[in-house]
């Protein structure tokens, strides 16, 4: 675990967080500045700056607390859905520290998840399957 990390400080039960589940591998808090109450955050106890990045057991230890945490606050909050994100890099924030956002969604909330679209290609998308395919 990083000293000077926020989220291990928590991980470590040192952080000031209102902890909602802990298990050997995770860690579910409230998010300390929520879009909507019960807005959580998911985070694997070992430092690291991508869940997606990670062995296959930790990811799946982070994504197995994010449906226990979803199902309890489905109970507590009766949202009317789910927003449940995850990202990496420089551009989408300022902690470094692998977490999942589990955002109870309610008709009259002013969260907004959108995406630019455009339409995908048969060409775009062979190609773009095919490189993935060819990774795989």
């Amino acid at each position: 675990m990083a000293e000077d990390c926020e989220f291990c400080r928590i991980a470590r039960g040192e952080g000031d967080a209102h902890t909602l589940y802990a298990d050997d591998r995770t860690v579910a808090f409230l998010d300390e500045n929520p879009a909507v109450e019960g807005h959580a955050l998911v985070i694997p106890k070992a430092h690291r700056e991508s869940v997606l990045g990670a062995e296959a057991a930790s990811t799946g230890a982070v994504f197995e607390t994010v449906r226990t945490v979803s199902n309890a606050l489905s109970a507590a909050v009766d949202p009317d859905g789910f927003s449940v994100f995850h990202s990496t890099g420089s551009l989408v924030g300022n902690v470094e520290h692998a977490h999942v956002h589990v955002v109870p969604r309610f008709d009259d909330d002013e969260v907004h998840v959108a995406l630019p679209r455009r339409r995908l290609t048969d060409q775009d998308g062979d190609r773009i399957a095919a490189a993935i395919r060819a990774e795989l």
